[in-house]
């Protein structure tokens, strides 16, 4: 039977802007005989209500004294090209091939390679070797070894890509070089803002309920408690900014902001956004089979190849994970040896699975973030839930990019967070206090105002390592 909606889960908001009566207990009415048993203790029903860990875990942060991030990620060492076509028929002995790939300024193709040439829809293929090469027009002449030439059509589209080279004796060197190229990505820091205020006179209201908060702040106060939950919001907005953040495009509402002195005008490029644009996209909801983590598997050798991997998953995609590799276990289907293999009578069962290896190693954790039904867990999913994310696969470890600041390759994470920074001013994580209440006497404000401030960006380096899982094409 399914889960019904009514009684649900409770999704105001446990703040408001301002003081108001439904902060304090107004239940109190001394014409009554009998006054209520009260308990002293807030009761926490909802347990940890925090949602930021997922950067701490997989990640670093390191300051920064710039407005913009560049960093550089290596190419491929080998060359090929997935768009040419053949200017010659078919049983043609030679030919002009013209390379049509995007975002190609010069082909690295030179005289005196040997080049493998395939039908991109039959298979059928040549190898031959380039006799000449126009890099201005992208195109180079080869001969075919085969002595019956050409095994495809002059319509069809090809891939081309270098073996070796082959030259006679006695001959000069190979002629022309080829120079690295890096892929240069860069993001910019945004500044992210919080604030608490409680006035002077509402701080001398003493609450009789104790009241707790995740960080272990405890009193009788109850703006110590609205305080401290500022405080832990602000540091959960911390992460899930750098998760969700996305540039603003050209002509949005919030590029037109420039206008507007307080908000902000320019974005920046989370997690969630340079996975979908560089990195690789499963659309399919949750792979529930081991046939859906080959074709993964797959991509992944096409990539960085990272030996071990972390699945940050919502609680369906965990179970589907389960499930499967209880599958894969003959006594499965009976549940007799689930989990840990040497289960018995006196012990719990255990249903779970840790990972798993399959060509790579693949470590599961639960992320609360996709969970938490006031985030992302109270999204649809199914077919009709296009965007909906189930889960990130990170790559563990780190990667080595020519640092631009530093001026130098560095070792850095592939996710890790950049803070502005210098010798006099540390914007990771600021937190100060204004007013003339609370101890606070830096103006005639008859009040207390917790301020909080940071100003940072994610860098996600080899973006082609990644997979978000989600719905939709």
């Amino acid at each position: 039977m399914a889960v019904l909606n009514n009684p649900g889960y409770q999704l105001q908001p446990s703040a408001e802007q301002v003081p108001l009566s439904t902060n304090y207990i107004t239940n109190f009415n001394f014409l009554n005989q009998y006054l209520p048993d009260t308990y002293e203790k807030e009761f926490e029903r909802y347990g940890n209500r925090t949602v930021a860990s997922f950067l701490r875990m997989v990640g670093a942060e390191m300051p920064s004294n710039s407005d913009m991030i560049k960093w550089a990620e290596q190419g491929r060492l080998h060359t090929k090209y997935v768009n040419c076509d053949s200017s010659a028929a078919a049983a043609a002995d030679t030919a002009t091939i013209t390379v049509s790939d995007a975002n190609v300024s010069g082909i690295a193709i030179r005289v005196g390679q040997t080049v493998y040439i395939s039908d991109n829809a039959t298979g059928l293929s040549n190898k031959g070797i380039v006799t000449a090469v126009n890099t201005t027009a992208g195109t180079f002449d080869v001969a075919y070894y085969e002595a019956g030439g050409q095994t495809f059509s002059g319509t069809a589209v090809l891939s081309v890509w270098i073996y070796g080279s082959e030259f006679k004796k006695g001959t000069n060197g190979m002629i022309g070089s080829l120079e690295a190229e890096d892929e240069i990505f860069d993001n910019s820091p945004i500044i992210i803002k919080d604030k608490y205020a409680v006035s002077g006179s509402d701080m001398a209201q003493i609450g009789w309920v104790e009241v707790t908060t995740e960080n272990g702040a405890t009193g009788y106060l109850w703006y110590l408690k609205s305080e401290h939950e500022t405080r832990l919001r602000f540091e959960d907005y911390l992460e899930t900014a750098m998760i969700e953040a996305v540039p603003a495009e050209t002509g949005s509402g919030v590029a037109t902001q420039t206008a507007n002195s307080q908000v902000g005008n320019k974005g920046s490029e989370g997690i969630f956004y340079v996975v979908n644009s560089r990195g690789n996209v499963w659309g399919g909801g949750n792979p529930t089979t081991l046939a859906d983590f080959d074709s993964i598997i797959s991509r992944l050798d096409k990539q960085g190849s990272i030996e071990e991997n972390v699945i940050f998953v919502n609680r369906a995609f965990s179970f589907d994970i389960d499930d499967m590799l209880a599958a894969q276990n003959s006594y499965g289907a009976n549940g007799t040896s689930y989990g840990l293999f040497d289960n018995d009578k006196d012990m719990a069962l255990n249903l779970g699975f840790t990972g798993f290896r399959r060509g790579y190693d693949f470590y599961k954790s639960d992320w609360k973030y996709l969970n938490d039904p006031t985030m992302r867990g109270g999204l649809p999913t199914g077919a009709q839930a296009a965007g909906t994310v189930t889960g990130l696969l990170v790559p563990a470890g780190s990667t080595t990019v020519y640092d631009q600041i530093m001026g130098k390759n560095a070792k850095r994470p592939f996710l890790h967070v950049r803070y502005r920074a210098s010798e006099t001013e540390d914007r990771r994580y600021k937190t100060w206090i204004t007013g003339s209440a609370g101890g606070a006497q830096t103006s005639d404000l008859d009040a207390m105002e917790v301020n909080f401030l940071s100003e940072r960006c994610v860098c996600t380096l080899g973006a082609n390592n990644f997979v978000l899982f989600r719905y939709g094409s």
